[in-house]
């Protein structure tokens, strides 16, 4: 990063997160106190549901028998060759949708109590900060291509299987809309409920809080993009105290992920046979 685009996003970040902080504790720190433990203990809750909910869509037939409906077009839907593998998908957006977004949007509105602008939502003056984004993106590429000929690689991307003959339409195009909306829920849920609402009582230490669970989704990924994860975790979280936004850092994860799928289909030969 150049030395003038680092002393912007990052020093001048961190100086002013633990500034800002040191104030909110010296005037509230009973409200920076309780804020920090809401955060924790939201992401400790959304965490734990992902985890036990997100990787097995079993349990639906069973909420569904729970609530008094027939499970049969859901359980078909569930294990139907045709279907079977973009609805355990679906099932696994829609949990990290409702835990990404849901339960920290519910905390914030009702225990929390602060505007959710304040978590990383801004838009407004964001246009003026995609250069560091960009470049992030550009020192990526590189990365992403010579990891693509890795057998780990390989085996892991894309998350949707084609099966022989199956073209990208519908069910590869529905899988990559339901992945970037899966991208903002992620970028939403680290980098803008827990960055930010540790912040206050954190300072710029709340990124390093962030990025350990950020760093512990990625164990079932390829070692490297575990390691990555680390640093990338760090990056966005400073971008994100910089610019109070996690929109350039979803758009710039969307575009590493299309990358990623890329590179893979087209090792299989079925992009550019």
């Amino acid at each position: 990063m150049p030395p003038k685009m680092f002393e912007t996003y990052v020093r001048e970040a961190a100086v002013a997160a633990d500034a800002a902080s040191d104030d909110y504790r010296r005037t509230a720190p009973d409200e920076a106190n309780r804020t920090m433990m809401i955060v924790a203990l939201t992401s400790a809750v959304a965490l734990t549901l992902i985890n036990f909910f997100a990787k097995d869509p079993a349990w639906v037939s069973g909420a569904v028998s729970g609530v008094g409906l027939n499970p049969v077009r859901v359980n078909s839907w569930l294990s139907s060759p045709d279907s079977a593998q973009l609805a355990r998908l679906s099932v696994w957006t829609l949990v990290q949708l409702l835990a990404y977004v849901a339960l920290p949007v519910l905390a914030i509105k009702f225990l929390i109590r602060k505007p959710i602008a304040e978590f990383g939502v801004a838009v407004r003056g964001i246009a003026s900060h995609w250069r560091p984004y960009f470049l992030l993106f550009l020192v990526s590429l590189p990365v992403v291509i010579w990891a693509s000929y890795s057998e780990a690689f390989l085996a892991k991307y894309p998350f949707y299987d084609l099966s022989p003959g199956e073209g990208l339409w519908p069910n590869m195009v529905v899988w990559w809309v339901m992945y970037a909306a899966q991208f903002v829920a992620l970028e939403f849920f680290f980098r803008g409920f827990m960055v930010h609402g540790l912040k206050w009582r954190m300072g710029y230490a709340a990124i390093f809080v962030m990025v350990i669970p950020y760093n512990m989704i990625h164990f079932a990924k390829p070692l490297a993009e575990a390691f990555g994860a680390i640093l990338g975790g760090v990056t966005l979280g400073t971008l994100s105290l910089r610019t109070n936004s996690v929109w350039w850092g979803a758009a710039l994860h969307i575009a590493v992920a299309a990358t990623m799928d890329i590179a893979a289909l087209t090792h299989q030969g079925v992009l550019w046979p």
